[in-house]
C-alpha cells in the first residue's frame, strides 16, 4: 500500500482543505460542541444516519429514547432497533480505544464487528466451513456489490490484506505530522476507503469502515464527520469514483466538502438560535446571566409562561423525559416553580418565577 500524502497538487483538493480548516475555526469560536450533552447528542446523529444509509428508519429522536431510555419506537422492526443499539455499544468501545490511541491489529477489527453484528449477523454455512458475523469472523465467501456489481477481494486473500492494512494504518498514525487536521482527515478518509475495498466481513462493511473513520478522527482531535442518509448516493458514488479511477484523492475530497457543508449547516442553526434567544427572551430573563444557561434551557423558560409537565416539555423540544427530568430541570431549579409541593407528585408541572 502507498503511503499518504499530506497535500496535493491540485487547486481543488487545496481549497476543500482551507474551507474546512475555516469552518472549524468558526464552529469552535462559536462553543458549539460546548453545549450540554453535546457530544452525546452527536454520537446519536453519527450512528442513526450510519444505519440508516444501512436501510434503518429509525429517527434520531426515535433514537435517543431507545438509547436513553430503553423505549422503542411504533412501527419499526426490531432488527433495525437492534442495529442502531449494536452499533452504539461498538462506538463506544471504539471511543474508549482512540483514547487509549491503541494499535489497530485484525483482532480489534474483528471483535469491534461483532459487537456491530451482535444481534443481527448472520451464520454463513459453505463449502470451505461455517463463519459467524455476528462473532465478527472473516467472511469465506465472495462478494460483489450488489447484482452484477463488481467484486470484492477475493476471499482468501482477505486476512493477508487486513493485517497489511493494519499495518499501514499503524504507520501511518505515527507518522502523522502534529497539528495538521486535514492531513488527519485525509488519513481517516483513506482508511475509510481501503477497508470497505478489501470488504472483510460478509455483512457490516459499511458501517464498519465509518466507524473506523470516526475512531481515527476521535484519536486525532478531530469534529467526527456524519455521513447524512441524504447524502448517501454521492458517498457511495465518490467510493465507486476513487475505485474506478485508482484515485485515493478523489474520495477524501468529496467528504472534505460534505464535512465542510454539514458543519456550516450546523452553524448556521446555532446561530439562528442565538438570535431567536434574544428575540424570545421575556424581560426577566436578561437579568439571568450568572445562571450560564444554554439556548435549550433559555427556550424552556419563555416556554413555561405557563404550567407545563416533563412529558409536554420533553414532547415540545424533542428531548426524552428522562434527560429532562435529570439533566435539565435540576439547572433550571432556581428559575422554576412547582405547581405541587409533594415531591415526585405525578402530576407535577413547571411555571418560570416572576
Amino acid at each position: 500500500m502507498h503511503p499518504i500524502l499530506c497535500t496535493y497538487g491540485n487547486n481543488t483538493g487545496m481549497a476543500k482543505s482551507q474551507d474546512i480548516l475555516q469552518t472549524i475555526t468558526r464552529y469552535r469560536e462559536l462553543g458549539i460542541e460546548e453545549q450540554i450533552d453535546y457530544k452525546k447528542f452527536y454520537l446519536y446523529s453519527i450512528i442513526t444516519h450510519s444505519t440508516a444509509i444501512e436501510g434503518s428508519t429509525v429517527t434520531e429522536i426515535e433514537n435517543q429514547l431507545l438509547f436513553d431510555e430503553g423505549i422503542t419506537a411504533p412501527g419499526r422492526t426490531l432488527q433495525e432497533q437492534m442495529m442502531n443499539l449494536d452499533l452504539k455499544a461498538a462506538y463506544e468501545e471504539a471511543q474508549r480505544l482512540a483514547e487509549q490511541h491503541a494499535d489497530y491489529s485484525v483482532n480489534m477489527l474483528c471483535r469491534l464487528s461483532s459487537i456491530v453484528m451482535k444481534n443481527t449477523g448472520k451464520t454463513y454455512n459453505t463449502i470451505l466451513g461455517s463463519f459467524s458475523a455476528a462473532d465478527g469472523e472473516l467472511r469465506k465467501v465472495n462478494v460483489t456489490a450488489g447484482f452484477k456489481g463488481r467484486s470484492y477481494l477475493a476471499w482468501e486473500k482477505v486476512p493477508q490484506a487486513l493485517t497489511d492494512f493494519c499495518r499501514w494504518l499503524n504507520a501511518e498514525r505515527k507518522n502523522l505530522p502534529q497539528n495538521d487536521l486535514v492531513a488527519a482527515y485525509r488519513l481517516s478518509f483513506v482508511a475509510h476507503y481501503r477497508l470497505v475495498s478489501i470488504h472483510p466481513w460478509a455483512d457490516g462493511n459499511g458501517r464498519m469502515s465509518r466507524l473506523v473513520m470516526n475512531m481515527l478522527q476521535w484519536e486525532f482531535g478531530l469534529i467526527p464527520v456524519k455521513v447524512l442518509k441524504e447524502q448517501k448516493a454521492e458517498y457511495i458514488q465518490a467510493l465507486n469514483d476513487t475505485r474506478d479511477k485508482e484515485d485515493e484523492t478523489i474520495f477524501p475530497n468529496v467528504m472534505l466538502r460534505l464535512h465542510n457543508k454539514n458543519l456550516l449547516a450546523e452553524i448556521k442553526e446555532f446561530t439562528q438560535s442565538q438570535k431567536e434567544d434574544a428575540t424570545l427572551q421575556p424581560a426577566n430573563l436578561t437579568t439571568l446571566q450568572p445562571y450560564n444557561l444554554t439556548s435549550l434551557m433559555k427556550e424552556i423558560l419563555v416556554y413555561c409562561k405557563d404550567w407545563h409537565s416533563v412529558g409536554e416539555i420533553a414532547e415540545h423540544f424533542q428531548r426524552s423525559r428522562q434527560y429532562i427530568r435529570g439533566e435539565v430541570l435540576p439547572k433550571l431549579s432556581d428559575l422554576l416553580e412547582r405547581k405541587y409541593d409533594t415531591p415526585n407528585h405525578p402530576q407535577q408541572q413547571y411555571r418560570t418565577k416572576g
